[in-house]
């Protein structure tokens, strides 16, 4: 079983010593370390060696398709690759700093990054350090640093580090730019430099680099540390208390609780009817926490994407493949979590849920991650979309890997395994009104 992964963000202007402690925490921790400042720069070189004016986005734009950049790591250190050459310091030259701030506010380019950025933090536990990581590139990261210092202080730094590189530079030219750069960076269009709201400030200006690593890894380990007990603590409080006021008002049933699985890693597939279902889900299973897939529309309600979050759901874009939703599904799946999902999409009440399209997603999603499936049929009687209206929760028996049948050679078996999926779905509840009209 895979850890938990969890994401660190550091923020803050040049100078400050982001990347310095950035690196030096990735490796006590045994994460990744992400210098995404780096693929900037590096976009910024080629338009450079190329001639472009950093501020011309039509002559930047026509370069981007020529570019390829790779992040890898040797000897645990990110080596940057621009079509196959790997750059090292030469992108750390202060006149590739202003065209990498230049380029920065062109939305093509950030356009350009911010995938490969952010597939980086889905697949690893990460600490990535630049100047929007908290607010764009990982706004749910469970900490966030902005790390600053005074403007004399971070010149002085940059310019010892470049005269050790054999650049001669004088305090006074390192300050100029250092300023202006600040002031570019903050005051663009696109992704300004600026502290996410619930970052923490360190300023580092007295400190030396261990007493600076030492505060930085306090606020970590307090982080990580608030952020779990508040996603625990906030579903058991849900769970304890509020899962059986829940169960009560909506005379709630649950049949077939012998069989959900003893451990984790398994997917919940039910047939999806009334907003309330994501409830009824989480308060119809007692040894789990289902992490929930629901719309992207939802976190865009302040209060309702705490709630959400705190639930352990998830957003997916609907209408298009939403490739993150997928793999954060898989990941989940493999750290051994419950994930909850309605093949069907969306909510289709009062019809009979055999002629209602399913989607493929729950197949891959199942299939990928080697995970057993839980069918789970949703019964309602009268009017569905009541809210406080009797629910009767039909949990079938699992459903093993094996027993999907997956052939990665066979084509249409994504489509062929969702249907097998949905027909057991609802099949147990065909099977449960015949009970009941029998009696």
């Amino acid at each position: 079983m895979k850890k938990e992964l969890f994401q660190i963000a550091i923020d803050g202007p040049s100078g400050a010593g982001k990347s310095t402690v950035a690196k030096a925490i990735a490796a006590s921790m045994g994460i990744v370390y992400v210098d995404t400042g780096a693929l900037y720069r590096t976009v910024g070189y080629h338009v450079r060696s190329k001639g472009v004016d950093p501020a011309d986005e039509a002559g930047v734009n026509s370069l981007l398709p020529d570019i390829t950049i790779e992040v890898k790591y040797e000897n645990g250190v990110q080596c940057v690759y621009l079509n196959g050459e790997n750059l090292g310091d030469k992108i750390r030259e202060p006149e590739i700093s202003m065209y990498a701030s230049t380029v920065s506010k062109n939305p093509a380019v950030r356009a350009f990054l911010l995938e490969t950025q952010k597939e980086i933090a889905r697949v690893n536990s990460v600490v990535m350090d630049g100047r929007d990581i908290g607010t764009v590139i990982l706004p749910n990261a469970e900490v966030k640093i902005f790390l600053t210092a005074s403007n004399e202080c971070r010149a002085q730094r940059r310019c010892e580090e470049l005269r050790a590189k054999g650049t001669d530079v004088t305090f006074e030219e390192v300050l100029a730019d250092m300023i202006a750069r600040d002031e570019q960076d903050r005051n663009r269009d696109v992704a300004p430099a600026i502290p996410a709201d619930d970052a923490i400030f360190l300023d580092n200006s007295g400190l030396s680099f261990e007493e600076t690593l030492a505060k930085a890894r306090r606020i970590i380990d307090m982080g990580l540390a608030k952020k779990k007990d508040k996603r625990s603590g906030f579903y058991k409080f849900f769970y304890y208390p509020l899962a059986p006021v829940f169960r009560f008002f909506l005379r709630m049933k649950v049949v077939g609780l012998e069989n959900e699985p003893k451990d984790g890693g398994f997917l919940v597939c039910a047939n999806h009817i009334a907003a309330s279902d994501a409830i009824v889900l989480c308060a119809a299973l007692r040894k789990h926490q289902p992490c929930l897939m629901a719309k992207a529309e939802l976190f865009k309600i302040p209060l309702l994407a705490g709630l959400l979050r705190c639930l352990g759901a998830y957003p997916v874009s609907r209408g298009a493949g939403d490739v993150g939703a997928v793999k954060t599904s898989i990941r989940y799946l493999e750290e051994g979590k419950c994930v909850g999902i309605f093949p069907q999409g969306t909510r289709r009440p009062g019809v009979d849920p055999r002629t209602t399209p399913v989607k493929n997603g729950v197949a891959m999603i199942a299939c990928r991650a080697g995970a057993t499936v839980l069918p789970v049929y949703i019964y309602t009687e009268g009017n569905v979309t009541k809210f406080f209206k009797k629910r009767t929760v039909i949990i079938g028996k699992p459903i093993s890997p094996s027993e999907l049948g997956y052939d990665r050679e066979r084509t249409g078996e994504y489509a062929r395994i969702s249907e097998m999926i949905f027909d057991r779905i609802c099949t147990l509840g065909e099977e449960y009104k015949a009970q009941c009209n029998q009696k």
